[in-house]
């Protein structure tokens, strides 16, 4: 008999967003012995959708409200509170394939007997801009070769041990949490698998300005976490120095040399995104096809301003806190105090518990 899991999960404003989670939770081939999700402090309808919708569904859920806990810090505390050695993670805003949860835990038994186990996840576009917008930002996975991926903790399952080890999810960093905690995991030497069949469905953004929030906010954690100064670096010699000086060759000197390069840089900069979005030609269609291929290199310019407009805003901050964050990436992080992990419970135990 395999072992009994506990399901984690964050939300923030999610009424729009939770009920397919739910039901698709619900229709686990091998449902979750626990759930715990842990609500950053929603004003909206999502405390009580989920409160309506996990009775109707016979979800055995624990929900506890934490107004202003970031994504870390929801995470370590449902973490704190699940009931079981094994721990499976995913967000709001997916639905879960049905066979998610049974793929990802089959890994923890013998021979296997992983520490660590890794899904994957796919687009669940639904308009011809979410269509462009995946092919343009979410990698395939017959993209992803052995070691290319690392995990999102919308699609993960590890032991509370490694969880422990590696001091929890870094709560002093507000995005790009779960890279920094796959680092630590990685820098530990845990045994981890890699399992691309335990499949969650999310929706990618729904318009240029929603995803250029979220790439902002995504650079911003990367200069919190101190993550891939390199390949930042680079994207800012590229529009900062490498395009203009093509251009300028183009205009004044060389036209073939200077526009030449200016072609082969674009080809290879959307080659995949339109190889990507070839495959959908099917479900789009020849004329969305055609106005999503439009998008896509709005889409990449817009990702990449995002990108160099908030990875400096958060660097500054993760250079003060260097020695913290240089720490934590070696997988030496301190777990916050049990106590406030794990608050007394409630004189009268009622379904929502708001500390």
């Amino acid at each position: 008999m395999s072992e009994p899991v506990s399901l984690i999960l964050t939300v923030l404003n999610e009424g729009d967003s939770i009920a397919p989670l739910l039901h698709s939770i619900a229709a686990q081939t091998r449902p979750p012995d626990d759930i715990v999700i842990v609500d950053g402090g929603s004003t909206d309808e999502t405390v009580r959708i989920i409160d309506r919708l996990s009775n109707a569904l016979g979800l055995p859920v624990r929900l506890f409200v934490e107004p202003g806990a970031n994504i870390s810090r929801g995470r370590n505390r449902a973490i704190a509170e699940a009931a079981h050695d094994i721990i499976a993670a995913t967000d709001a805003g997916v639905r879960l394939d049905p066979e998610w949860l049974a793929r990802l835990t089959r890994h923890f038994e013998p021979p296997e007997s992983a520490d660590f186990v890794s899904g994957f996840f796919l687009p669940d576009p639904q308009t011809t801009f979410e269509y462009a917008l995946a092919a343009a930002t979410l990698p395939a996975r017959e993209e992803m070769g052995r070691g290319r991926f690392m995990p999102s903790s919308r699609s993960v399952a590890f032991r509370r041990y490694v969880w422990e080890a590696v001091g929890g999810y870094p709560e002093w960093a507000d995005y790009s949490e779960d890279v920094l905690f796959d680092l630590a995991v990685m820098a530990r030497g845990f045994h981890i698998v890699y399992e691309p069949d335990a499949i969650v469905w999310f929706r990618p953004r729904p318009s240029l300005a929603a995803f250029a929030r979220q790439y902002r906010n995504y650079a911003y954690g990367d200069g919190q976490g101190l993550l891939w100064p390199l390949r930042h670096l680079i994207r800012y010699g590229t529009y900062g120095i490498l395009a203009p000086l093509l251009g300028g060759i183009g205009v004044k000197r060389n036209a073939t040399l200077g526009f030449g390069g200016l072609a082969l840089g674009a080809t290879v900069m959307f080659y995949t995104p339109y190889k990507r979005l070839w495959r959908m030609r099917h479900e789009l269609g020849w004329k969305r096809l055609a106005a999503a291929a439009a998008l896509i290199p709005l889409i990449r310019l817009t990702g990449d301003a995002a990108k160099m407009y908030g990875y400096p805003i958060g660097l500054p901050e993760g250079w003060r806190n260097r020695e913290t964050v240089r720490i934590y990436r070696r997988g030496e992080g301190i777990l916050p105090p049990s106590d406030a992990m794990q608050p007394e419970p409630p004189k009268n135990p009622a379904r929502f518990s708001q500390n």
